[in-house]
């Protein structure tokens, strides 16, 4: 039984660029946010009343270095940026509106080997 033919993309170059660079910013900004402290001000450590229905604790927060809030400001605007690049180009006026979401799923993919599909007997 073979497997169903695919349909691919010929995807503009600049989309493929922009989808990389967009996985990278995401990466690096995501590496910062977990070694962020909780808040980004300073704050007291809290804990919710005994009888809370769901009991909570946080340490003491710092606050996030001023040059790691830079930082992830930039990286987030530049995020902004890239996704509306990516979402706004007219390369996806020419796919059929049912097929855009395999479309962008292909590309957000784009830098994966493509596995080799073995048709079974």
């Amino acid at each position: 039984m073979a497997l169903k033919d695919k349909t691919t993309y010929d995807f503009p170059q600049m989309l493929i660029e922009a989808q990389a660079e967009l996985d990278a910013v995401r990466s690096e900004l995501q590496t910062l946010l977990k070694r962020q402290p909780w808040s980004v001000e300073p704050l007291p450590a809290w804990t919710t009343h005994e009888n809370a229905w769901r009991p909570a604790s946080w340490p003491e927060s710092p606050g996030w270095n001023p040059e790691d809030q830079e930082r992830i400001g930039r990286l987030r605007a530049r995020e902004g940026e890239l996704v509306t690049v990516i979402v706004c180009h007219r390369f996806w006026s020419g796919i059929m509106p049912e097929e855009r979401t395999e479309a962008r799923t292909q590309l957000k993919h784009h830098h994966e080997p493509v596995p080799e599909t073995a048709e079974a007997s």
